[in-house]
């Protein structure tokens, strides 16, 4: 049962299009396993909509305004130019031996090697949004991150098996948006798969910082 969902605000910047790429995927990626924020979505857009509309009709429409629709239709019916069709197939990505079908909010994300480091695994998603990163980040069965925080935001949306804190547990679809207040340390017992956006490296809070860098930065 999803549990974390993104607040209203961020659904209202997801519908305005406010957001970045990455943020605006993690919340197609959530709504597409979670009918709650489905309907919030559908709702925030229908009155987006109706708002345009009588935006559009508060104008005055003269007579030099008024469009050849016969015109229109015709060029249309007349032309030969067909579109091509093209068939969506999902996408799947393997972490040790798995395979995992991907949602399809990243059908048209370029994705990058795989790369390993103990029991975490990252598939880099190629956005372009410089300092902001996106990843795929897997959790090998007993997989974990050292505790730490956070210098800037850090989205996680679970596509796939469980993670736990000091919070609780996190299951399939839920949205975790953390910043430099929240400190945490995720592990999970039986293997997940995450997407993940960040702005920063993480800042350990434990342990000796220069020995767990490079784990902060393979993250990130």
């Amino acid at each position: 049962m999803i549990k974390h969902h993104p607040t209203f605000e961020l659904i209202q910047s997801f519908v305005n299009g406010d957001l970045p790429a990455s943020l605006s995927i993690g919340i197609k990626l959530h709504a597409e396993m979670c009918s709650q924020c489905q309907k919030q979505i559908a709702q925030l857009t229908e009155q987006v909509a109706d708002n345009a509309f009588e935006s559009e009709n508060s104008f005055a429409v003269n007579d030099n305004d008024i469009f050849d629709f016969e015109s229109i239709i015709s060029d249309i019916t007349e032309s030969d130019d067909i579109d091509d069709v093209s068939v969506e197939i999902n996408k799947t990505i393997n972490f040790k031996n798995k395979a995992y079908p991907l949602p399809k909010a990243l059908n048209n994300v370029s994705v990058g090697k795989t790369a390993n480091i103990g029991k975490l695994s990252r598939a880099r998603l190629q956005l372009d949004e410089e300092e902001i990163h996106t990843n795929l980040l897997h959790f090998n069965p007993g997989g974990g991150v050292p505790e730490h925080t956070h210098k800037g935001f850090e989205l996680t949306v679970l596509l796939d098996g469980s993670f736990t804190d000091h919070k609780g547990e996190y299951t399939k679809g839920d949205f975790i948006m953390l910043d430099g207040t929240f400190t945490h340390q995720p592990i999970s017992e039986k293997g997940c798969l995450c997407y993940t956006v960040a702005n920063d490296a993480l800042h350990f809070t434990q342990g000796i910082n220069k020995l767990l860098n490079p784990i902060g930065n393979f993250i990130y």
